[in-house]
């Protein structure tokens, strides 16, 4: 291995040195505490220190890093106080994520560094995010975020290499070539040379390197640098380099050829490194005995001090109020003073247009969504009126784009996703209920994102453009689900999604856009989500529904008009507004839940094991559902009405009313 110091500073030297020896001797520690039984689990990066120690210092302290297991480098290079990373480690309440994540699952604003989810691939996205806040803000900043040659094979790769050229975003994409993916070699896993020839496809900058040369990573990775600054675009460098022990500890390394393993571990960048600076005189073995014994002493007493602590008492209350961002809703109430009818889509489209004046720093994305305004023409005028680089066409690339607006709001931006079909979101959906949901429970950072959801049946679309999917999402603590049926209420909760730091799922009915008209208040106003509105009152049957839903139960009422129903529009499903369905089913006996989804597993069967728990003894009758049949959703119109609720609605309600 060949060093050239390139008249480096003699402090420099010595300081790359000592973030190689570092967590090199944290991780030693690590794997003795391991054989002891003390911690649980450990991801070694022995022989790859080089990548992450390099990167750390050539960047910049105020660039986003995102790295993945065997970065322990990124961490101590950062400056984190080792006591601090142990806690984390053992799940103390010192840590990052109050015992909620292990290893570095997580993230901190503080250092800029932003934590990886077990999934490897969806970080890329997110690193798009941050980079094109940068990008938008004109800051001098990029964004490094690190995978595998493993994790390489993932649609997200592919997704957040694609987006970051086409945008021009200021990303380094870091590979760690260590030939494996757990147990499996590079030649099962693909069939290139060099990750520099697939960076080509993309039309990417790349480079590849001895990734156990901490003197070619620094300078390859300062020149990168100060090259995306000057010329704003994403690179690729490879680095190559070996994993010298298993995935994780248990998994071992006997499918690893001992020739391979002897051939690398004579590549060692810390010993090689070591070598070099004991050669030029600027260490000796004295002073190399007393950075050890150093960092021995952090280490030790670190340990022993952690291991004091006791670990997080469980407090339901507190991991309840975790899960999302507290917030409180300061925006005037509708005004019906001022107010103009319009239809369902034009009350959307303003509330878009109204939410980008007040948020300067809120980006909206989407396919097809600029110049072109949208497939159903929603944000049409939105590009002319506020510029390309807060209304953004995408690439079909729903899982990067959903990564993309967490990272905006890592970044201190808001953003909104568009779906162009609801039924779309399963391309994203990892990003939604692992990334989205969960980084405010895991370690305090909330996702400012809204997903436009384009829903439902009754056009005639088939099983690809018409499901009703509100409860794949219902069922994930983190997310909030808004569903309106009327005009009024589509621009007052949509502004509220925008004022909710939280991740808000936005249900929009298709069939409504353009068939329902309404009375809109002219201004900028909010909703409270979680507070029902009675669109009917009576004391035979509470009717309990949403979207669709409240149409087809308004419509049954209009022609039986001797029923007497209270009708509860339930508006937001996550919260949902209990107590508005408790207090009517006590005073009517009956209850009736109607939704356009399917059946099985739909959100109906929520509410009515809510009903029963808590109403059971005021009941006059078992709680009924209605709902779509158990198929796909057909396409041909008599295939399609025979599918939806509304076909037997009517029967069963006075089913049970004649109960």
């Amino acid at each position: 291995m060949v060093f050239d110091s390139k008249k480096k500073n003699p402090d420099l030297l010595i300081k790359l040195y000592r973030e190689l020896l570092f967590p090199r001797m944290i991780e030693e520690k690590m794997l003795n505490l391991l054989r002891q039984g003390k911690i649980s689990k450990w991801f070694s990066g022995i022989g790859q220190e080089a990548i992450s120690v390099g990167a750390a210092l050539a960047l910049d302290q105020n660039d986003y890093i995102l790295p993945m297991h065997r970065n322990l480098g990124i961490f101590t290079g950062r400056g984190i106080p080792f006591d601090r990373l142990f806690a984390q480690w053992q799940g103390k309440e010192s840590g990052f994520s109050k015992g909620r994540e292990r290893s570095f699952h997580f993230g901190t604003q503080d250092y800029k560094i932003i934590g990886m989810i077990s999934h490897l691939g969806p970080q890329m996205g997110v690193a798009d995010g941050i980079a094109l806040a940068h990008k938008i803000r004109q800051e001098k900043q990029i964004t490094a975020v690190f995978t595998g040659d493993g994790g390489s094979s993932e649609g997200d790769f592919h997704e957040s290499l694609n987006v970051a050229a086409v945008w021009d975003l200021p990303v380094l994409f870091i590979v760690e070539n260590n030939g494996y993916g757990l147990s499996t070699p590079s030649s099962e896993q693909f069939r290139f040379k060099s990750f520099t020839d697939k960076a080509a496809g993309y039309g990417i900058q790349a480079q590849s390197i001895d990734g156990n040369n901490i003197l070619e990573v620094y300078d390859a990775i300062t020149a990168i640098r100060a090259e995306i600054i000057r010329k704003p675009g994403p690179w690729l460098l490879e680095c190559n380099t070996f994993r010298m022990r298993g995935h994780e500890e248990a998994s071992g390394t006997k499918y690893v050829p001992t020739e391979l393993l002897e051939a690398w571990a004579k590549k060692d960048p810390l010993q090689n490194y070591r070598q070099f600076l004991l050669e030029t005189g600027l260490l000796t073995e004295s002073s190399d005995n007393g950075i050890r014994e150093e960092f021995k002493t952090i280490i030790e007493k670190a340990v022993h001090q952690v291991s004091e602590e006791p670990a997080p008492k469980p407090d339901t209350a507190k991991e309840l109020g975790d899960v999302y961002k507290p917030f409180v809703l300061n925006t005037p109430k509708p005004d019906f003073s001022q107010a103009t009818e319009m239809r369902f889509v034009d009350a959307i489209a303003q509330a878009l247009d109204q939410a980008m004046e007040r948020h300067p720093d809120l980006v909206l994305m989407g396919q097809d969504i600029a110049d072109y305004g949208g497939v159903f023409k929603v944000t049409d005028g939105l590009y002319k009126k506020f510029g390309k680089q807060r209304v953004r066409n995408t690439p079909l690339c729903e899982s990067a784009i959903l990564g993309a607006g967490l990272g905006l709001s890592i970044a201190g931006m808001k953003a909104m996703v568009e779906m162009q079909f609801a039924d779309f979101v399963s391309e994203g959906i990892t990003q939604i209920t692992n990334n989205l949901a969960k980084s405010h429970y895991r370690w305090g950072q909330h996702a400012d994102v809204v997903v436009r959801m384009p829903t439902g049946a009754g056009v005639a679309a088939g099983p690809f453009h018409s499901q009703s999917n509100e409860a794949w999402f219902t069922h994930v603590p983190g997310l909030k689900i808004f569903y309106p049926a009327f005009p009024d209420d589509a621009k007052g909760l949509l502004l509220t999604a925008f004022e909710d730091p939280n991740p808000v799922m936005f249900f929009e009915h298709k069939a409504l856009y353009r068939s329902l008209t309404g009375t809109v208040p002219s201004g900028y106003y909010a909703i409270e989500p979680g507070k029902a509105a009675l669109r009917a009152e009576g004391n035979q049957v509470t009717i309990v529904t949403y979207g669709m839903g409240v149409h087809w139960a308004l419509a049954y009422l209009k022609k039986n008009p001797a029923i007497s129903a209270d009708l509860l529009d339930l508006r937001t499903l996550v919260p949902f507004d209990e107590e508005a369905i408790y207090r009517s089913v006590r005073k009517t006996g009956k209850a009736i839940v109607l939704h356009e989804d399917t059946l099985t597993g739909g959100f109906g069967g929520e509410i009515a094991a809510r009903i029963t728990e808590n109403c059971f003894e005021y009941l006059d009758a078992p709680v009924r559902r209605s709902a779509s049949i158990d198929t796909p959703v057909p396409f041909q119109a008599g295939l399609e009405n025979n599918f939806l609720a509304s076909a037997r609605f009517e029967a069963q309600i006075e089913a049970l009313l004649s109960y």
